[in-house]
């Protein structure tokens, strides 16, 4: 990708509703599961992005029958047997689609090797390597990292298995969505987990809208081998989205209602609304809709831990750009395992913007200052993107590096920026 963007600064405050793409992380999880179970399923407001294409084009590469060519997306599963592909699959650059394919891979008869682009061939891979090996799959990495090689046999074991889940959910995700189609009772067990039990209970709802039977008890996840069914689903906006559009309002003295996103979601970025409103910000919230209002208000420091909701930590930071004060930003050392580094990548760019930025730790410290023009590196990552775009509202000359990377998770994030400039907005 090439190219740049220059962020026009908003003229006036906006009041508006946006409704975010659908969630990658459900969209993801069903579509894996959809293609495991038996019968047809739909999937109504899945998100169109690049990650999950490269989800799809995976899932039928194993046999999969996946028609996303209208909204429900339909998928007929292969009933829990995957056929060997022809040559790799490719997860593109989506970490949570290829771990997920790692613990699909037993399922088929034979090789099965597991690519990926950019810095996923970067991302850790070993935690769920070895807890395939501890079940007694025959599966390696290159030196802890994509490519990952599966030999299957068909099946995956059931049995008990502890999963390191410090640096990342995913791994545990990847095996709970996989074992329904098990050949006897498993027991995931993940370890390490440092505030992100929101994701795991993404995955076992998505689990259990398609039948799996799945007991949580004292940090252990027993799934009986029961498989899936078919089912219709209705995929909830993405609350990680619904963040840039929340710190725009708030950092702009302007309101939004996120639409489709309310108390009911289990997304853990969706607490990102409570943050801002710890800053200052009007946070009013229904089953569905969210609505932040920052109007004639002034955004106040925070000292607040983010490692539950770290994708949202991005915006947060940006926020607290146009806070009183220094803000701390706890338990975000996950970032560093990202798209990108993006624990660097914060401090990096806003030093370039003109504030301060110190790492301590998993902490980031941010304190305010004059913000300057500046070209803001994105290092390939979607959310850097989005989220220094947002300082373009207050600042002139903000321009964004490779803007188009945005299209992993929201192709139309330009569209959403540029209407909060609209007439009536």
């Amino acid at each position: 990708m090439s190219g740049l963007r220059l962020v026009t600064p908003l003229s006036a405050p906006f009041d508006l509703v946006v409704r975010p793409p659908g969630s990658k992380s459900q969209t993801i999880r069903a579509l894996f599961v959809a293609a495991l179970a038996v019968g047809e399923s739909r999937l109504e407001g899945a998100l169109e992005s690049d990650d999950t294409r490269f989800a799809r084009e995976a899932l039928r590469a194993l046999g999969a029958d996946i028609d996303a060519g209208a909204d429900p997306w339909a998928v007929r599963g292969a009933e829990g047997r995957f056929g060997l592909p022809q040559g790799g699959l490719d997860a593109g650059a989506s970490g949570l689609t290829g771990r997920t394919l790692i613990a699909v891979a037993p399922l088929v008869t034979g090789s099965t090797t597991i690519v990926g682009r950019d810095r996923l061939p970067e991302r850790p891979m070993s935690g769920l390597v070895d807890a395939l090996a501890g079940l007694g799959v025959d599966a390696s990495a290159t030196d802890g990292h994509l490519p990952v090689t599966v030999r299957g046999m068909g099946a995956l074991p059931g049995g008990s298995v502890q999963v390191a889940s410090g640096a990342t959910t995913q791994f545990a995700t990847a095996l709970l969505l996989v074992a329904p189609a098990a050949s006897g009772e498993l027991t995931i067990i993940p370890t390490g987990l440092h505030g992100s039990q929101g994701y795991l209970d993404i995955t076992i709802e998505t689990m259990r809208g398609f039948g799996a039977q799945v007991d949580l008890n004292d940090g252990e996840y027993r799934v009986a081998p029961s498989g899936y069914t078919g089912s219709a689903v209705v995929i909830e906006p993405d609350a990680s989205a619904a963040v840039y559009p929340m710190v725009a309002a708030a950092i702009t003295g302007s309101r939004v209602e996120i639409e489709g996103l309310g108390t009911r979601s289990l997304q853990p970025d969706q607490g990102i609304a409570r943050v801002l409103q710890s800053m200052g910000c009007e946070v009013e919230q229904t089953l569905d809709t969210t609505t932040v209002d920052a109007r004639g208000r002034t955004l106040a420091s925070i000292d607040v831990d983010l490692s539950g909701s770290p994708d949202g930590a991005l915006g947060v930071a940006v926020a607290a750009l146009f806070a009183d004060g220094p803000s701390r930003l706890r338990g975000i050392g996950s970032l560093r395992f990202k798209e990108s580094d993006r624990l660097g990548a914060l401090a990096n760019e806003i030093t370039r913007v003109g504030a301060g930025a110190e790492i301590a730790g998993s902490d980031l410290v941010v304190t305010p200052a004059a913000l300057r023009p500046a070209r803001v590196e994105t290092y390939g990552d979607h959310r850097v993107a989005m989220s220094f775009a947002l300082v373009g509202l207050r600042v002139p000359g903000i321009e964004i590096a490779d803007p188009e990377v945005v299209a992993k998770t929201w192709p139309g994030y330009w569209d959403m920026l540029e209407s909060l400039s609209l007439p009536g907005a």
